[in-house]
């Protein structure tokens, strides 16, 4: 750590921010960002989805159960429901355990995992409408990536797991203004959140990630709660000489928490996923599919694969020697072989199944360790595909499929949604839900959608 810490910087940063959240409306709100909310929570959801009958989620469910204080908040995909905060942890976790949820560009933040499954349970336990619980979130997710924004780049790049870390004050500040609180509760909130934020990147690939995204949206339902009760905060959380700026950032800038506040929303970078795994192998795959549609491949002939990109790429993705779905994630050398065997990456594809399965294993290790360009941006990639009788094939992709270039469509979120549903729940009927959750703004009370995302009763998951 480097830089003074004895004295607070942007004194009365925190306060303002409090204070913006508690002042804001939702016809303050402009459209686009609105609509752009709607589609995060559907995607959200879609993940959520998918993830239910994952192991990571089975388990931690299975270890959460015998503790839950009531049985007041849905777990989406699950018959039995649990208490308010288990909810929300167990959501958070099943939707980021793919990485298939939404990502801000610049930080690498999932921010929808730790904020919707927070409002998500308040909205069981009280009256709430559709535009109030999109307005809660929304203030959440911008919340969550200006303080992402501030400790960028190198709070990642120290390892801290920024989903995590700068998600807990986005579900702590949702929380806290759909339970209505006042300025000086809000402070507390995010002072409470702050006693909290944790979570490592050295857990990517395993399990124990989704107890760190999970922890971020129950401590931040729990940071508004113990405000809500009067369980005070530091004045300064975020820019006091030991708080969460300076502690875990070299050179924060707190500048970018409050610039454009209120006018350039943050939501609005949040890109939406096409495939299961980090976002820096989203142009890999891209150029991987486009390889394998050319005229005459064949994946069978192929002697070696060379794959360059970004410096993040090789830091997050470099990794050949996978044994599971879960590692499968956050490898390049996965990611290539089965799209170039398969011709698609969904959820089937990063399973533990198709990790050991023989073929990709064989493929896999035919790609070479990713070398690195610093002048190639995250969404975009090479790869170089040299064949057994000496012809070679160069792919390039400049803007992934899902990055701000080249956004998913409504359409292909639909199919994503049904197709993840498919995966994960396949008992659930998501037509219904998939309906009402497009038109959430309208709704009148918007807990009545938890109970479409629930399997019939005679539905058990172990």
């Amino acid at each position: 750590m480097t830089g003074d810490v004895s004295q607070p910087f942007a004194a009365g940063l925190s306060r303002r921010l409090a204070a913006f959240v508690h002042r804001s409306r939702w016809e303050d709100v402009p459209e686009p960002v609105r609509a752009h909310a709607m589609r995060a929570i559907f995607n959200g959801f879609g993940t959520a989805l998918g993830g239910s009958s994952d192991q990571a989620v089975l388990r931690l469910t299975k270890s959460l159960a015998p503790f839950s204080a009531g049985e007041n908040a849905t777990v989406i995909g699950h018959a039995q429901r649990r208490d308010a905060l288990t909810a929300a942890f167990l959501n958070a976790a099943a939707m980021n355990v793919f990485d298939f949820d939404d990502t801000h560009a610049g930080t690498i933040i999932h921010p929808t995992a730790p904020v919707a499954p927070v409002v998500l349970a308040l909205a069981e336990t009280r009256p709430t409408s559709g535009a109030e619980l999109l307005h809660a979130f929304t203030l959440g997710v911008e919340v969550a990536c200006r303080i992402g924004n501030a400790v960028s780049p190198g709070h990642y790049d120290r390892g801290w797991h920024i989903t995590s870390t700068c998600g807990i004050f986005g579900a702590a500040v949702a929380a806290a203004k759909l339970l209505k609180l006042g300025e000086n509760e809000i402070l507390w909130a995010l002072g409470n959140a702050s006693a909290q934020a944790s979570g490592l990147v050295e857990t990517l690939g395993f399990m124990a990630k989704s107890t760190g995204v999970g922890n971020a949206a129950r401590g931040g339902l729990i940071s508004a709660l113990m405000a809500q009760c009067g369980v005070e905060g530091p004045p300064q959380p975020l820019e006091g000489p030991r708080g969460f700026l300076k502690v875990c950032s070299d050179h924060p800038r707190p500048e970018l928490i409050e610039g454009g506040l209120g006018r350039d929303w943050e939501i609005l970078r949040t890109m939406f996923k096409p495939y299961p795994c980090g976002v820096v192998l989203n142009p890999v795959i891209d150029a991987c599919l486009a390889a394998r549609a050319t005229p005459n491949f064949s994946a069978n002939q192929i002697a070696e694969v060379v794959v360059r990109g970004a410096p993040l790429l090789k830091a997050r993705a470099d990794r050949p020697e996978v044994t599971t779905g879960r590692e499968a994630q956050v490898s390049a050398q996965h990611a290539v072989a089965v799209s170039l065997l398969r011709g698609h990456a969904g959820a089937e594809e990063f399973s533990d199944a198709a990790v050991n399965d023989p073929l990709v294993r064989g493929l896999r290790a035919k790609v070479r360790p990713v070398e690195i360009d610093a002048n190639t941006a995250v969404e975009a990639a090479h790869v170089s595909i040299r064949f057994a009788d000496g012809s070679s094939l160069v792919v390039s992709e400049k803007a992934a499929t899902g990055s701000l270039a080249r956004p998913m469509s409504d359409s292909a979120l639909r199919e994503k949604f049904a197709a993840l549903a498919r995966y994960g729940c396949p008992t659930l009927g998501v037509a219904p839900l998939a309906r009402t959750l497009w038109t959430l703004a309208d709704q009148k009370n918007s807990g009545d959608l938890m109970v479409l995302a629930r399997p019939s009763s005679g539905v058990v998951r172990e």
